[in-house]
């Protein structure tokens, strides 16, 4: 199992190295899943966006991590699979994002992920004057101005990524 405490340092690193501005949120470990904290601390869902893995389920490999605000809902079978190429993708299991990332779903976050792992976000996020998203480990969340994203190395902003969230 990986050191959260260096997965925060090396979060908090690129966040430096890049000049990213950016406020440190602590958050309850048993609270980390974005419902729960937006609930427990009174943050919108609509402030607050996920980071996810999605892989290709026939490729070895092939994976990317997608920003989306939390009210939205990826589009996994077709933006996704066109953007890796592939013809199937779904979720990444809470293993394979942690073996991916290094990091626990509940705390992925778009800075500190590992070279050649491609980085998708929703044209929506950019909408936001402020996002919270995870910092690394369930311990910590991060509100950033959306811009700051595109400082990511590889970044790539995507119209469509994700859609709204059906009512219920």
């Amino acid at each position: 199992m990986a050191d959260l405490g260096g997965i925060e340092a090396m979060v908090l690193g690129q966040l430096a190295g890049l000049q990213i501005e950016h406020e440190v949120l602590p958050c309850d470990p048993e609270l980390a899943d974005t419902a729960a904290f937006c609930a427990h601390y009174g943050h919108p869902l609509d402030r607050s966006a996920n980071t996810i893995v999605v892989a290709a389920r026939r490729e070895p490999g092939v994976a990317c991590a997608c920003v989306a605000l939390a009210t939205c809902r990826l589009d996994v079978n077709h933006t996704i699979c066109a953007l890796l190429g592939v013809r199937k993708a779904s979720f990444a299991s809470p293993d394979q994002t942690r073996e991916l990332t290094g990091m626990m779903i509940g705390g992925v976050t778009p800075f500190g992920l590992p070279d050649g792992l491609p980085l998708f976000i929703d044209a929506a996020v950019m909408d936001r004057e402020t996002v919270i998203l995870g910092g690394g480990s369930r311990s910590i969340k991060l509100r950033v101005a959306p811009a700051v994203l595109q400082h990511v190395p590889g970044a790539r902003v995507i119209e469509g990524l994700a859609v709204p969230a059906a009512a219920h």
